[in-house]
């Protein structure tokens, strides 16, 4: 499978078919191992602790369930160690404890 040249009608080439040839070239140059990519790897912590979090936030249980739309009992039940959040909600905690203001804009919009 070749790489082929993305052009308009006209014969010019448009930056953003030049992006993704040069995109192309890339991935193929990595897939033979002719060059690295840069990856990032992401530690993901087995425990979490939910009540510091929301507790840096300034705010009550009833606050942090509703801003971040976590179910009131579940929230309780994490800060007590009956449950623990699964991965997916760990990683939603992580983000909501390093830029809060950045998950409250975007829930709200």
């Amino acid at each position: 499978m070749g790489v082929h040249n993305l052009s308009t009608g006209a014969g010019r080439r448009t930056k953003f078919g030049m992006t993704l040839e040069r995109s192309a070239k890339e991935i193929l140059a990595h897939v033979k191992g002719d060059t690295e990519l840069p990856t990032r790897r992401i530690v993901l912590p087995d425990k979490v602790d939910v009540r510091r979090i929301r507790t840096m936030a300034g705010m009550s249980q009833a606050e942090f369930a509703r801003a971040f739309c976590i179910n009131p009992r579940t929230l309780q039940e994490w800060e007590q160690g009956r449950r623990k959040p699964d991965a997916t909600t760990r990683a939603y905690l992580a983000v909501i404890a390093k830029n809060r203001a950045a998950v409250l804009d975007a829930l709200a919009s």
